[in-house]
């Protein structure tokens, strides 16, 4: 792990029992940056994928093929900022449908019948792959190589179990100026370590707006649920990050307004290796 950053502001800015419930919640992850000369490439976005023999490039039909997103290598990736689940090895394919062949369709998380719009293929190691090329009708994405680092990662503060972290109860967070005063000086400086938001393997995700975790969690009630309700909070907690994809100008990438695709797996999936059971949920 090179950097602790979160740790470090707990123990600077939290008295002791506030500090250490806060750590425990905290998630090694991997964060991808361009690999310079020399460096080992763990990840790839754009370009072409490379697909098993008789396993075709995913449509959503009706609306025409997904593009290719990125490839992750599971066995390049540090292994102590992933969870003990995920892959030691093999490569994880994510498409999305940008609607290059349809502007009119795109992939929401409240709407099921478009989630054939996006798909996380995970090829074992050793399977034979040929280049699959891209379909006329697409544009491929420029590919940029990427490399890999151990990072720390905090979960977002409206997070049920980072409420209850520091607030206890699962209460909802007060007005500014009912805030806490043991609480007061680690919100600023965590503002101020919420920055760029980049690509990432597992951790805790890094959202743009609200918690990818409420996003993806709403299609599993019977009615819609406000942050904060004991049942919206424990379908959240059931869902972790697999991987989010920044928009990125050297793949010629953008997610809307210079967003951010997030797709999140339940941790049985993860383990049995149910790749097919990923979500997606794109902010901006």
């Amino acid at each position: 792990m090179t950097d602790d950053r979160y740790s470090r502001l707990a123990a600077e800015h939290l008295p002791g029992e506030l500090a250490e419930r806060w750590t425990a919640l905290l998630r090694p992850c991997v964060l991808l940056r361009p690999a310079e000369d020399g460096e080992a490439v763990a990840a790839v976005l754009g370009g072409e994928p490379e697909l098993p023999a008789g396993v075709g490039r995913p449509e959503w039909a009706g609306h025409g093929p997904l593009s290719f997103i990125a490839a992750v290598h599971c066995a390049a990736l540090p292994r102590e900022g992933l969870a003990e689940q995920f892959p030691q090895e093999g490569t994880l394919l994510f498409f999305y449908f940008d609607g290059q062949t349809d502007g009119d369709a795109f992939v929401s998380h409240e709407d099921p019948e478009s989630w054939a719009g996006t798909q996380v293929l995970y090829v074992p190691q050793g399977t034979p792959v040929l280049p699959a090329g891209t379909p006329p009708e697409l544009e491929a994405y420029p590919r940029v190589e990427l490399t890999a680092d151990a990072e720390q990662s905090a979960p977002d503060l409206t997070l049920p179990q980072a409420r209850k972290a520091l607030l206890g109860d699962h209460r909802e967070w007060p007005h500014p100026r009912e805030t806490p005063a043991e609480l007061k000086a680690f919100l600023r400086a965590f503002k101020r370590l919420r920055g760029h938001i980049g690509h990432q393997v597992g951790g805790h995700a890094l959202p743009i707006q609200n918690p990818v975790e409420y996003d993806v969690s709403c299609t599993d009630l019977d009615d819609p649920r406000r942050w904060g309700d004991p049942v919206h909070d424990e379908q959240a907690q059931r869902w972790v990050p697999l991987a989010q994809f920044d928009s990125d100008d050297d793949a010629d990438m953008t997610w809307g307004d210079e967003g951010a695709l997030y797709w999140l797996i339940r941790p049985e999936d993860l383990a049995a290796r149910r790749f097919d059971r990923a979500r997606l949920t794109v902010q901006c």
